[in-house]
């Protein structure tokens, strides 16, 4: 593996501003369910909403975002998006401390940003495949990775202490903060980037909203990865309020024995990080995406099996170190995978696809499983997510694809001529990409 210098500078910068961003998220993490209940005196069904609808609204509107993207020049949609973000957040400590903040105004917020979120992910991926060589992608995402599940172990703790000292709404003024520096660190890169492909029309044309859904599903190897993933992400997701549910409610655990549950086991994301190059470079990069997707989908299932005390305990924090480890090794492995399938000129449409679907079946499985755990029960419900969770490996093709000849891109001047995906894909999820 190559050394993290040798990767250049501009991806170093780039590196710093994703870490910066991505430690900024897990401070926050769960900031606004807080604010809903503890400011705003929201009820169970508002908290609910402001979680799906604030997400699937997101993803709708970030639907023709996609091929605006594909369009234009990468890095300032980037620094856009984390301008954009970053306004956004800022409104929510302005209003709370004019006494003027509501709950549409954290339902909007909360729109604004997972619509931004989606854009800058689709430009990201098309950023990364025009900042590094084609045989770096891997290396990069493994790093990303690593990133993420280390600011997912510093984050929730140190932002538990400060909404402890300060309140919730000092973690989004530091999220905030944090989308701020993402963009001076982007900014920073320099560089250019190879001329986006002309377009006779400045609108976005109503085939264009379909192209990317269009190119996946056209592709034998992106499309069972696409519908894997989908549905993988959206069943751990949709079962984690109910494990939340389980566990501080019936079970009786400490917000505090909750929160080490989840954070500890997440040094099972770094180590799988670190392996996935080496595992790629032994095994191949097909073996390893379906032995660890397979893998993945076997932990969920033994949540329903959760008890009181120091054995329910440490069956949370096993079952989520298995599953985390082999997302850590599947992700960074899976996002390279989907770069080197996807044409260059189709990389910001398609990711933005995937990222639109990944969210809109999420939100819609949640609420589903949610009206599911009021009628069979939390137990039962996180039981059958596990029990269809076992299913999702049979959407992984099971042969390797033959190589994509990949189109010459016009070489950016002064730097290196292809391109990746960064995983902004990660911000805010657990555990999948």
């Amino acid at each position: 593996m190559r050394s993290g210098q040798r990767l250049g500078r501009r991806f170093g910068w780039l590196w710093a501003a994703y870490g910066t961003s991505a430690l900024g998220t897990w401070l926050a993490f769960g900031a606004f369910p807080l604010i809903a209940v503890q400011v705003l005196h929201a009820g169970p069904a508002e908290v609910a909403a402001l979680s799906a609808v604030g997400t699937a609204v997101g993803a709708a509107v970030a639907v023709p975002l996609g091929p605006w993207v594909e369009f234009r020049h990468k890095r300032p949609v980037l620094v856009a998006m984390d301008l954009v973000r970053f306004a956004a957040l800022l409104t929510i400590p302005a209003a709370f401390a004019l006494g003027a903040l509501t709950f549409v105004q954290l339902l909007l917020v909360s729109v604004v940003v997972a619509a931004a979120d989606i854009t800058f992910r689709a430009a990201s991926g098309a950023y990364l495949k025009t900042l590094l060589p084609a045989e770096d992608l891997l290396v990069a995402n493994a790093r990303f990775e690593s990133t993420t599940w280390t600011t997912t172990i510093i984050g929730p703790p140190l932002g538990g202490a400060v909404i402890g000292l300060l309140g919730p709404v000092a973690t989004v003024v530091a999220d905030a903060v944090s989308y701020l520096l993402s963009a001076l660190g982007i900014r920073a890169t320099g560089g250019h980037e190879p001329r986006p492909e002309r377009r006779d029309t400045p609108r976005v044309r109503a085939e264009d909203l379909l192209a990317g859904w269009r190119y996946i599903l056209a592709d034998a190897t992106l499309r069972p990865l696409f519908f894997n993933t989908a549905l993988f992400n959206g069943l751990v997701m949709a079962a984690q309020p109910l494990v939340a549910v389980l566990m501080l409610g019936r079970l009786g655990f400490a917000p505090w024995q909750y929160g080490l549950a989840f954070a500890a086991p997440s040094i099972g994301g770094l180590l799988g990080s670190r392996l996935a190059r080496p595992l790629v470079t032994r095994f191949g990069q097909h073996q390893v995406l379906v032995v660890t997707g397979t893998l993945r989908a076997i932990w969920p299932v033994g949540l329903a099996f959760l008890g009181p005390g120091t054995r329910g305990l440490l069956l949370v924090m096993g079952v989520e170190l298995g599953l985390i480890f082999s997302c850590g090794v599947f992700n960074p492995v899976y996002t390279t995978y989907r770069l080197e399938r996807t044409a260059t000129d189709r990389v910001a449409r398609t990711l933005s696809a995937w990222a639109v679907t990944t969210k809109a079946t999420t939100a819609l499985l949640t609420a589903v499983w949610g009206v599911l755990g009021g009628l069979l029960g939390p137990r039962t419900a996180i039981g059958l997510a596990g029990v269809l969770l076992l299913t999702t490996p049979l959407l992984l093709r099971r042969r390797a694809a033959a190589p994509l000849p990949e189109p010459q891109a016009e070489p950016a001047p002064g730097g290196p001529d292809r391109l990746q995906h960064s995983p902004a894909s990660t911000r805010g999820q657990r555990p999948g990409s």
